[in-house]
């Protein structure tokens, strides 16, 4: 499936780049020259200051640089547009047709191939457009913002809006806007894996970095490049290259250049292919049948260029483009933002779900209930060196930091002076700051308890302070964990005091701590969250919690939403399972907590490998792997810019029940564009006996190549009502997937019924209405006209009038027009075109079209040929869907 541009660079790419001789670009050679320089020329060079550039320098920059955005797939000029459109194969074969007519004099089938054609390209062109522009302008909504310094203060502006020279602030969770030269940085790392491969994180500098200029630019130690993320620490970069103009935007120019096929592309190829395949022997076999037993060639090739154009489905790329784009702009007014209209497929047919607890399961409103010591008596000791924790740690503020801040206000700004600081990591689990506080400085750290008080070897009860022995660690455990049997969430906190001499710190200082206390924290479940996942659980979606969090609070939530816990799994346990255990493990349970990033990955993969649709959501710096690694990215747009770039779908509200809203108008554009499919396939199927049987048994052709033209543009109308169409309740309460060997059972069974009723008009034509009598010697030239156009335009209405009915059937498992009706578009573009084939025999057109006034009796007889054709058809219709299942 389609990702962010980001997640389509392999390391492969760069490790082979690695083994050969390398040039450096112009654009890298300009990176490495700013690099090399000491920060206040590096800032002159690029006509910049610390305090970042003036409205009026960016704007002229703007129109220098261009806005930073990546080469984006060709954006075509109106009549490229139409020339590409016009390079598809079932495109193709309409403009051949109408050639070879225009070439052998037939200007009025010219004409009516030449309306096929701009009915299909002219209204795809027209719908895509607009729809294009709509789904741009929702992406928009959930771009990225930077950070940044303009006219001398800290302003938010869209990533697009940056230019080369603008002072950029970086902090855990940010995506790395363009490719920089750090101006000053504090313990901090980037995640560079996704254009090295290297799964570790960088740690980058502000220090001049010289290499060599034909070097590799990622041997910078203080340069950052467009598309990593910041995984800890802070900085302050300047701007050096933007847009197509950046190491990455350089291979984004070589990626737009062809888009990964989905699986549903390839079913839909796989679909168009077999029509052709369809069509080209049909097309054959019947130029050589009128031929040979009517003796005309020029009239046999126009009557098969005519029959390839009935089995072509030339109305398929408009189908599918217009319900893709339509299904992300009503999934937009239920708060679901989609990034890569292709996505929506794989949305519809997700069957699991794997979600973070926070903010899914519980409000995501962290409420601060306890500060006490290990004694379980309230501390202020505890909530003050929380609070300082806090508010001088410079990283990303969670939840919990804002919760603590919100708890209690200290004035610590005239007490206390920031020293340095240890960022929150996921292996230590732990963050660290380092303050001045009355002559000393006072490291404290909080944190995950286990990995907190495997730090500690003393704790403090008041102003004494002893040895922390296994069994008051013992003891602190069980408060703990009765904290979080309750639904707690609960943080350590703990404190080492240093000489005022010391001022620079690392993870190795995190040691011999004096355990303080720890604070309780209290996420209630949302109201909705059991109602959500019942919904989900009733259309299909297995709910699996995969949680950072501890066990004992992830089995309470769950159990508080309705969620079924056999057995809640942990981190720990899944690394000492062989891989065949560990797929059995992810498929059989549904709560994994305590997992890694890296963990959270694998259950992903597994699920996928096991042939499941996963879909993923998550809003955290350590949730972008799994995004990338699932079948759906699913983020919100509060969360982190990593997540946000590495998702397909945004949603605009955390929560399970507009996720639940999602995945259904994600089934709803899948069974529409599959009604299309359906209805063509066994239309075509079955017109092919009837054709072949027509054009062998009668003398004269069974309709006019005319006609039959005209019939297909009639009938191709009649479906551009399909993208807006209603779709049953039980057709979407289970996945959907695509399933080109029950299109082709589809077609196999309901083609041939079409075909009984054609050959049964061919008989009412032949015997009741005696067109036998164009045999007959006596027969005059006048009359054998006569009885031919009767023939031919009895033919001409019944062909027309069943193909229109049959989608009415097809769309629906139930009784048609009782049980479930069509959407009122659809309703009427299908009924003006059975009214007008009706019309047609008796208007002034009818002469023109080869067609005759039909007698009353006829109408009679039609009419029950489509009541029995429809009851059969849906008998059929039911059977196959009771033994096969839907397509």
């Amino acid at each position: 499936m389609p990702r962010s541009i980001f997640s389509k660079i392999s390391s492969s790419a760069f490790s082979k780049e690695a083994k050969s001789p390398h040039k450096a670009s112009e654009n890298e050679r300009r990176l490495i020259e700013i690099c090399g320089l000491q920060i206040n020329e590096a800032l002159s060079k690029l006509k910049t200051r610390q305090n970042g550039l003036t409205d009026d320098e960016a704007e002229e920059l703007i129109k220098e640089f261009g806005y930073n955005e990546l080469a984006h797939a060709k954006t075509y000029s109106f009549w490229a547009d139409i020339f590409n459109r016009l390079k598809s194969p079932l495109v193709i074969q309409l403009l051949l047709i109408a050639i070879v007519s225009a070439l052998i004099g037939e200007a009025k089938s010219t004409a009516i191939v030449s309306a096929m054609i701009l009915l299909s390209v002219g209204l795809s062109y027209v719908l895509d457009r607009r729809s294009s522009n709509a789904v741009e302008a929702l992406g928009k909504r959930v771009q990225s913002q930077v950070v940044l310094l303009r006219n001398g203060k800290e302003i938010e502006l869209p990533m697009s809006d940056i230019v080369p020279g603008d002072i950029i602030l970086l902090q855990a969770g940010s995506i790395i806007p363009a490719d920089l030269r750090l101006i000053s940085a504090k313990d901090f790392f980037v995640s560079q894996s996704l254009l090295t491969g290297e799964s570790l994180p960088i740690e980058k500098k502000a220090e001049p970095s010289i290499i060599n200029t034909n070097g590799f630019v990622f041997e910078l130690s203080n340069a950052c490049f467009q598309g990593t993320n910041v995984l800890s620490g802070t900085a302050r970069a300047v701007v050096v290259n933007t847009g197509t103009n950046t190491y990455f935007g350089s291979i984004s120019e070589k990626l737009t250049e062809k888009r990964v096929e989905t699986s549903f592309d390839k079913g839909v190829k796989s679909f168009t292919w077999l029509m052709i395949k369809f069509m080209v022997v049909m097309v054959l076999a019947v130029f050589m049948i009128v031929g040979i037993t009517k003796g005309n060639w020029v009239e046999a090739l126009l009557f098969g260029l005519s029959i390839a154009v009935g089995l072509t489905p030339e109305m398929l790329p408009m189908i599918v483009t217009v319900n893709l784009a339509k299904g992300a702009l009503t999934m937009s007014k239920k708060k679901v933002i989609v990034k890569h209209l292709s996505s929506i497929q794989n949305f519809g047919a997700i069957d699991i779900l794997c979600t973070d607890k926070t903010g899914t399961l519980t409000q995501d409103k962290v409420v601060l209930e306890k500060h006490v010591d290990i004694t379980g008596r309230e501390s202020q000791d505890v909530l003050q060196y929380a609070y300082l924790n806090s508010f001088y740690q410079t990283g990303l503020r969670n939840l919990i930091d804002r919760s603590i801040l919100e708890h209690i206000e200290l004035n610590v700004e005239g007490r206390c002076r920031l020293v340095d600081e240890l960022p929150f990591d996921f292996q230590r689990r732990r963050m660290s700051v380092i303050v001045e506080y009355e002559g000393d400085h006072v490291l404290i750290s909080k944190g995950a308890v286990e990995e907190i008080y495997s730090v500690c070897t003393h704790y403090q009860v008041d102003d004494e302070i002893y040895p922390l022995i296994d069994m008051i660690r013992n003891d602190l455990y069980e408060e703990v964990e009765d904290l979080n049997n309750n639904g707690y969430r609960v943080l350590a906190i703990a404190y080492r005091e240093f000489p005022s001499s010391k001022e620079v710190f690392n993870v190795s200082d995190e040691t011999e701590l004096i355990l303080l206390g720890y604070i309780a924290f209290f996420d209630p479940p949302k109201e909705s969250a059991a109602e959500a996942i019942s919904g989900l659980r009733k259309t299909g979606v297995q709910v699996k919690i995969l949680t950072g969090d501890n066990s004992l609070v992830t089995k309470k939530v769950c159990k508080d939403v309705g969620l079924e816990i056999e057995r809640v799994v942990t981190g720990e346990e899944l690394k000492q399972l062989s891989p065949d255990e560990f797929t059995k493990t992810v498929l059989q349970y549904d709560v994994f907590a305590k997992l890694s990033p890296i963990q959270k990955e694998e259950v992903i993969t597994a699920l996928r490998q096991a042939g499941h649709v996963v879909g993923y959501m998550g809003d955290g710096i350590n949730d972008s792997p799994s995004l990338r690694a699932s079948d759906v990215g699913i983020s919100v747009d509060s969360a982190v810019d990593v997540a946000k770039e590495a998702a397909d779908i945004v949603l605009l509200e955390k929560s399970l029940i507009v996720l639940e809203d999602g995945i259904l108008e994600g089934r709803k554009v899948f069974a529409n564009i599959v009604k299309y499919i359906r209805m063509g396939a066994s239309s075509n199927f079955g017109n092919m006996f009837s054709v072949l049987g027509a054009s062998y048994l009668f003398p004269f052709l069974p309709m006019k190549p005319i006609q039959i033209l005209l019939n297909n543009l009639l009938y191709d109308f009649s479906q551009t009502g399909i993208p807006t169409d209603n779709v049953d309740k039980e057709i979407i309460v289970k996945p959907l997937k695509w399933r080109i060997d029950n299109i082709k059972r589809f077609m196999i069974f309901i083609g041939p019924l079409s075909s009984i009723f054609d050959y049964a008009t061919f008989a009412l034509m032949w015997f009741f209405f005696g067109a036998y009598q164009f045999l007959n010697p006596s027969t005059g030239t006048v009359e054998k006209d006569f009885l031919e156009r009767l023939f031919q335009t009895g033919w001409f209405v019944e062909s027309l009038l069943t193909q229109t009915l049959i989608v009415h059937i097809i769309r629906t498992r139930r009784v048609p027009f009782f049980g479930s009706r069509a959407s009122l578009p659809m309703t009427l573009t299908t009924l003006a075109i059975m009214l007008i084939g009706i019309w047609l025999p008796y208007s002034p057109f009818a002469q023109t079209f080869g067609l005759v006034a039909l007698p009353f009796i006829y109408w009679l007889w039609i009419l029950g040929f489509l009541i029995s054709y429809g009851i059969i058809t849906h008998l059929v219709k039911v059977w196959f869907f009771n033994k096969y299942g839907d397509s």
